[in-house]
C-alpha cells in the first residue's frame, strides 16, 4: 500500500500542471513555437483580397480592353518569332497590372495578420538540419497525432461548410442566371461578379467565426504543451539562480570572511562602544581624520568576539547602551559618524583620552 501511495505520488510529481515560466516561453518563442491561428491568416488575406478585386475592377477591365484590342491588332502582323516574343511580354505585362496589385495586397494582409498574432518574430531555428525529421517512425507519429487528426477534421469541415454555403447561394441565384442569357453582356458580367462577391462575403464570415474558434482552440494547445513539472521549474530556477545551499554556503563564506577583516580593524580602534553584551561597536580617530569611524560592529557572538579582540589589544571597552545601538543602527563599517552624533561620541573620546593620559 505504501508502496502504490510513492508510486502514484512520483507520477502526480511528474504531472504537467504548472504555468510556464516567462523564460520557458522565452525559449519556445526563439524556437518558432507561437499561438497562431492559420485560419485568421486566411479570412484576413480573403477579405483584403475581396476588398482589393472590388476597388482594382476599373483598372483591370481597362487594362483587359487594351489587352483585347492589342491581340486583336496582333492578330492582322505575321507570325514571327519577334512578335510571339513581343506578345507574349506585353501579355506578362498587363497581368502583372491586372494581378500584380491585388497579389501585394494579400502578402501584406498576410504579414499583418501573422505579427498581430505573434509579433515581429524572426528565427531560423525551424530551418536547421534534424535526423529527427528523416526518421519514417517519427514522421507516421505526426501525422497520426491528435493535433493532426484535429487538422485534418477542422479542414475537411470547412471544406464541407464552404460548399453547402456556395451551393445554397447559387441556388438562390439561379432564377437570376436564366434570365441573364438576355442581358448585354456588360450587365451580365455585372449579375455574376455581384453573385460572387455575396457568395465570398458569407463565406469569410463564416470563416471568421471559425477563426475565432480556431485562435481559441490553438492559444489552449499552446498553453498546454508549454506546462511544465513541478520538478522542471525547481531545475529552472536552479539554473538561472543558483542552488540555494550551494548560495547559502557562498553567503557564509562571505561572511565569514568579512568578519575576519573586521576583526584585523579592532586593535587600531580608538574605542569599543558596548550595549553591554548584545551589542559592540569599536570606532576610530585620530587628529588626522575629519570625524570618527566606524571600522567594525556586531551583536551578540560578534560583540564578544569584539571585545576579546579589542581587550587583547588593549583598546578602550566604554559601555554606552544608548549610543551603542544608534551606531549599530545608523551607521555602516567603513563610514563616517553623522555630524548630530558627533557630541556624543567626542564625549567618550574624550573620556578614552582622559584614561590613557592616567595611565
Amino acid at each position: 500500500m505504501k508502496r502504490d501511495f510513492r508510486i502514484n505520488l512520483q507520477l502526480f510529481a511528474g504531472e504537467k500542471t504548472e504555468k510556464a515560466t516567462l523564460k520557458r516561453r522565452e525559449d519556445a518563442r526563439k524556437k518558432g513555437q507561437v499561438a497562431k491561428s492559420n485560419e485568421i491568416t486566411t479570412v484576413f488575406v480573403l477579405t483584403v483580397s475581396v476588398l482589393a478585386v472590388q476597388q482594382w475592377i476599373p483598372n483591370m477591365r481597362q487594362d483587359f480592353q487594351a489587352f483585347c484590342i492589342y491581340v486583336f491588332e496582333y492578330a492582322k502582323v505575321d507570325i514571327t518569332s519577334t512578335n510571339v516574343l513581343l506578345l507574349v511580354m506585353q501579355t506578362l505585362i498587363i497581368i502583372a497590372k491586372m494581378a500584380g496589385p491585388i497579389l501585394l495586397a494579400a502578402l501584406a494582409a498576410g504579414y499583418l495578420a501573422n505579427v498581430a498574432q505573434m509579433g515581429f518574430l524572426f528565427t531560423t531555428e525551424p530551418l536547421k538540419f534534424d535526423l529527427n525529421r528523416l526518421n519514417p517512425f517519427s514522421g507516421a507519429k505526426r501525422i497520426f497525432s491528435k493535433r493532426a487528426i484535429a487538422e485534418l477534421m477542422k479542414s475537411l469541415f470547412k471544406i464541407f461548410l464552404v460548399g453547402v454555403i456556395a451551393l445554397l447561394m447559387l441556388q438562390k441565384q439561379l432564377p437570376g442566371f436564366t434570365v441573364m442569357i438576355d442581358m448585354p453582356i456588360i450587365s451580365s458580367l455585372s449579375f455574376i461578379g455581384d453573385s460572387i462577391y455575396s457568395v465570398c462575403w458569407r463565406v469569410i464570415g463564416i470563416l471568421f467565426v471559425l477563426a475565432v474558434a480556431d485562435y481559441a482552440y490553438q492559444h489552449y494547445e499552446y498553453e498546454q504543451s508549454l506546462k511544465m513539472t513541478k520538478q522542471e521549474i525547481k531545475e529552472e530556477y536552479k539554473s538561472n539562480e543558483g542552488d540555494p545551499q550551494l548560495k547559502a554556503k557562498i553567503r557564509e563564506k562571505q561572511r565569514q570572511m568579512a568578519t575576519r577583516r573586521m576583526m584585523q580593524e579592532v586593535p587600531q580602534a580608538t574605542v569599543v562602544i558596548t550595549n553591554p553584551t548584545h551589542l559592540a561597536v569599536a570606532v576610530k580617530y585620530d587628529s588626522a581624520m575629519g570625524a570618527p569611524q566606524i571600522v567594525a560592529k556586531g551583536q551578540d557572538n560578534i560583540a564578544l568576539k569584539i571585545k576579546e579582540v579589542a581587550a587583547a589589544n588593549g583598546v578602550v571597552i566604554v559601555e554606552n547602551k544608548t549610543l551603542a545601538r544608534i551606531l549599530y543602527q545608523r551607521v555602516e563599517i567603513g563610514k563616517y559618524i553623522p555630524a548630530d552624533l558627533y557630541q556624543a561620541v567626542a564625549e567618550v573620546i574624550a573620556y578614552v583620552y582622559k584614561l590613557k593620559r592616567k595611565h
